[in-house]
């Protein structure tokens, strides 16, 4: 009796590459598409604080993908020729207006709109309902409109100013605000410059999410609570930032406090939302789902 021994294709890495070795001029182009748009991300948007997200989330939707690729592979159908015409028409002309006038935005909404096209050609309407999650994930990766980003977070910058103030105030720190403007001492701080992190609410939130698909995935709406106070949390991080920058500025000087030790406080504020996310988790686990339950 022989044994047949598996072939390349029967692993998860032999059957991506099987899968799409017939559609080598798709993703030549889709390389043509990508290459620019990912070297543009990792010079500008990708090497400040507020962008760093964003190959953590593209790693980390790898990384859901290939576990969900053999299921992928087999309940796949390819999709419908005119719509893949239609969606790939689209995404290409996002792509070409972002590339035309330099707005990185569009170029990378494009790029996804080229991999979301892709992947409705190979697997169908059905694998991306079934794996939504992950798509939905990726859009993190997409840099929002700086114009737009700002004034959306205008008021939330405003915020955290009153909040950090009225924290330090009462300890005898002297530490006032004016809108956004915060004045320690002889210091005067910008929150944009103070706390750039409140630009990084998004990876924030992204970082929430993709810790809720994990832990909580099998019960939709504690994982809808948990996505709800991700915002809070977020937030709650970016005081804690302020307040550690006012209070380095007032002990060690500007320079201390806007050097090495700022960037230090950008990944405190991603540690702090995590641990922040794991104990509201816990907490409510232990309220709504009961002691010792678990959902994944």
């Amino acid at each position: 009796m022989t044994t047949a021994m598996p072939s390349r294709e029967d692993s998860p890495r032999g059957a991506i590459v099987g899968a799409f070795t017939s559609s080598w001029p798709l993703l030549v182009g889709a390389a043509a598409v990508a290459i620019p748009t990912l070297l543009i991300l990792a010079s500008n948007n990708w090497s400040r604080e507020e962008g760093a997200h964003g190959p953590l989330v593209l790693a980390t939707a790898g990384w859901l993908l290939w576990l969900q690729w053999p299921a992928i592979r087999k309940e796949g159908v390819p999709g419908k020729g005119w719509v893949v015409a239609l969606l790939l028409g689209f995404a290409l002309l996002l792509y070409v207006i972002g590339q035309g006038f330099d707005l990185i935005t569009l170029s990378a909404a494009g790029l996804y709109g080229v991999g979301f096209s892709i992947f409705y050609s190979k697997f169908g309407a059905r694998a991306i309902v079934r794996n939504w999650f992950i798509f939905f994930y990726l859009l993190f990766a997409v840099p929002p409109p700086r114009m737009w980003l700002d004034r959306l977070t205008f008021p939330l910058k405003q915020f955290v100013s009153t909040a950090a103030t009225e924290i330090l105030q009462p300890l005898g720190i002297p530490v006032a605000h004016e809108g956004v403007v915060i004045y320690v001492a002889q210091y005067q701080l910008l929150v944009e410059d103070a706390c750039s992190g409140m630009n990084s609410i998004f990876g924030l939130l992204a970082i929430s999410l993709f810790y809720i698909y994990l832990m909580r995935g099998g019960s939709w709406w504690y994982s809808l609570i948990l996505g709800v106070l991700s915002i809070p949390i977020a937030i709650l991080a970016n005081i804690i930032r302020i307040v550690i920058l006012i209070l380095l500025t007032y002990y060690a000087g500007d320079d201390v406090a806007q050097g090495f030790l700022h960037m230090a406080a950008g990944v405190f504020v991603f540690a702090t939302a995590l641990v922040l996310m794991f104990a509201v988790d816990q907490g409510l686990s232990r309220i709504l789902l009961g002691s010792g339950r678990r959902t994944a």
